[in-house]
């Protein structure tokens, strides 16, 4: 199975804040940047017409040797035989979707506070979603943030691999990866951006750069 741990940045899509370009334009752009992972979060399409984005997204990222995650969606996920599944705390136990997914298959679960980690379902996860690090218009429902303070207990209180998500950019990546997250996704930073392969690139310098200094 792939280590989330050697996961850098993380793109989750979102056609709305794409600035009219369509979401293969933008993965193919962070591919070619040299992403680590996608997310494929289209809530706003029939089941349909989200497994036929799917198809193009997934063929695009096999050929670049890029993980597929599908957001919520273990029916779309099993269709299009991705490599994984990200959960929120409203959508099905992960226990459940082990037992559809089975071992292989990576499933990722959102943790909005302390007590969501140290929740006995957890351990069927193989990496948490940290969410939101800071808030985040992408998840208006979310009222309160971890902070890097959270972070930092977050980091305290497991050992399976944290991707930190909510408003993380080029300026707070580095402090994001020193407060112990093994990898930062973003939404707008990536697809909003004027150059969406540029924004990727610096975040990845930043991400890395971090993540050499905590190794010293």
């Amino acid at each position: 199975m792939i280590d989330p741990r050697s996961w850098d940045v993380y793109l989750v899509t979102d056609r709305a804040l794409s600035r009219g370009r369509s979401t293969l334009d933008v993965v193919s752009a962070a591919i070619a940047a040299g992403v680590s992972v996608v997310q494929l979060r289209e809530k706003g399409l029939s089941t349909r017409a989200f497994y036929e984005e799917g198809l193009k997204i997934r063929e695009v990222l096999r050929a670049a040797g890029v993980p597929l995650i599908v957001n919520d969606r273990i029916d779309i996920a099993l269709a299009l035989d991705a490599d994984g599944v990200h959960l929120g705390l409203s959508d099905m136990p992960a226990d459940a979707a082990r037992q559809i997914l089975g071992p292989e298959k990576i499933i990722g679960l959102s943790v909005e506070q302390p007590h969501h980690i140290t929740d006995p379902l957890v351990a069927n996860a193989d990496y948490l979603g940290v969410s939101p690090v800071f808030l985040t218009s992408t998840k208006e429902e979310l009222v309160t943030a971890w902070e890097i303070d959270g972070l930092r207990r977050a980091r305290s209180l497991t050992d399976l691999p944290l991707v930190a998500i909510g408003s993380i950019k080029k300026d707070n990546a580095a402090a994001v990866i020193e407060a112990g997250a093994d990898c930062v996704a973003v939404v707008s930073a990536i697809v909003s951006a004027d150059d969406p392969g540029i924004a990727t690139e610096e975040l990845l310098q930043e991400v890395r750069a971090a993540k050499r200094a905590r190794q010293r």
